[in-house]
């Protein structure tokens, strides 16, 4: 096996982490709306899970490992794609809102500030800034 071998099952592994993590908090409630399904699609064809590990992991969700980013800039990179498609997909609404906040917290983002990080996260978005900005200004929110 190639070192570039081990580094795209390395960066895949954590991409299938990540979409599971968010499909454990999707199904918080029980069950997955059809609204969070077409987003957890989406979701996973950003993230280039193949369809046999989306079905795989939305039957067992809970095998995978809940890895929180412990760098606040991945957090960031993380909140800035979910963000990215929840506005280029034109799916904002209070749903979608409301998973995101769900999604942030997952990520580490505080409970009591998730909803104003969310907010701030999607006018940036909505305001065409590149990750860089995003992470420079999501930083300095709080100056």
């Amino acid at each position: 096996m190639s070192f570039s071998d081990l580094f795209d099952s390395g960066f895949k592994k954590r991409n299938e982490d990540h979409f599971a993590a968010i499909v454990r908090v999707a199904m918080d409630d029980g069950i997955i709306s059809p609204e969070e399904k077409a987003f957890l699609e989406r979701l996973a064809r950003n993230l280039n899970v193949s369809d046999e590990e989306y079905k795989i992991i939305l039957k067992d969700y809970k095998s995978h490992p809940i890895n929180a980013p412990h760098s606040y800039d991945i957090r960031l990179e993380r909140l800035y794609d979910l963000s990215r498609m929840v506005y280029v997909d034109h799916i904002k609404g209070d749903h979608e809102e409301a998973l995101l906040r769900k999604i942030a917290v997952g990520l580490g983002f505080h409970p009591e500030n998730v909803k104003y990080i969310v907010d701030k996260a999607l006018t940036l978005v909505n305001n065409g800034v590149d990750l860089d900005t995003f992470i420079d200004e999501m930083k300095n929110m709080n100056r």
